[in-house]
């Protein structure tokens, strides 16, 4: 963690941080965003991408971070600073040096990535061009990346959080976020908005899928 003398003269520079959530799609990151709205955090959305059967809480994305790599003006995110937005893994390196980021960052067994991926392109009548073992490692590659990336990016602290973990232990996790992310969030009621129930395509340390 960064000391009180380098938060502070960042916050000068740069104003309040972009809280964002991230990881690989399928991650838990809408889980995230669920947990700090339901904490008191202002969420960036713009709700064109509606709740549905692999996402039944919703995506809470913005429609304009999917254009990250090939925007130019990149100025609106100064909007986002003390607010968060959902940016997939693969777009971070695009956001501008002109803020500063704290990133909640989600993993999961990339197992359950793949089995949840599997399964919203079935149910859109859509097909996967690689292998699952290709898949595995690129994957594995791009998240050492990214995680490269963040801590050698002066603007920018991470928390990395497992997915199962903050299933499993929703309370602890909550207030390792608020205390990350600070601004007097609500822990209690950011513990509650974790719905174990939407936890599918559990696999075991083996990457077995759990019965």
């Amino acid at each position: 963690m960064p000391s009180f003398l380098h938060s502070l003269t960042r916050r000068l520079k740069y104003g309040r941080p972009v809280v964002i959530v991230s990881g690989l799609p399928r991650s838990g990151t809408s889980m995230a965003m669920k947990m700090l709205e339901a904490g008191g955090m202002e969420l960036v959305v713009d709700n064109v991408r509606t709740a549905d059967e692999d996402n039944p809480v919703g995506y809470y994305e913005d429609e304009r971070v999917k254009d990250l790599a090939e925007m130019e003006d990149r100025t609106w995110l100064r909007g986002a600073r003390g607010r968060v937005i959902k940016v997939v893994s693969s777009l971070l390196n695009y956001l501008p040096a002109t803020n500063a980021y704290k990133v909640v960052f989600m993993r999961r067994n990339l197992h359950e990535v793949l089995a949840s991926q599997t399964k919203m392109l079935v149910r859109r009548n859509e097909e996967s061009h690689s292998e699952d073992e290709d898949l595995l490692a690129m994957y594995e590659s791009h998240l050492e990346k990214v995680q490269f990336q963040l801590r050698f990016r002066p603007n920018f602290e991470a928390l990395y959080l497992d997915y199962s973990k903050v299933v499993a232990e929703p309370a602890q996790e909550a207030r390792r976020i608020a205390d990350f992310v600070g601004g007097g969030l609500d822990a209690e009621r950011m513990a509650a908005a974790v719905d174990g129930s939407l936890y599918r395509n559990r696999r075991t340390a083996d990457g077995a899928a759990a019965k």
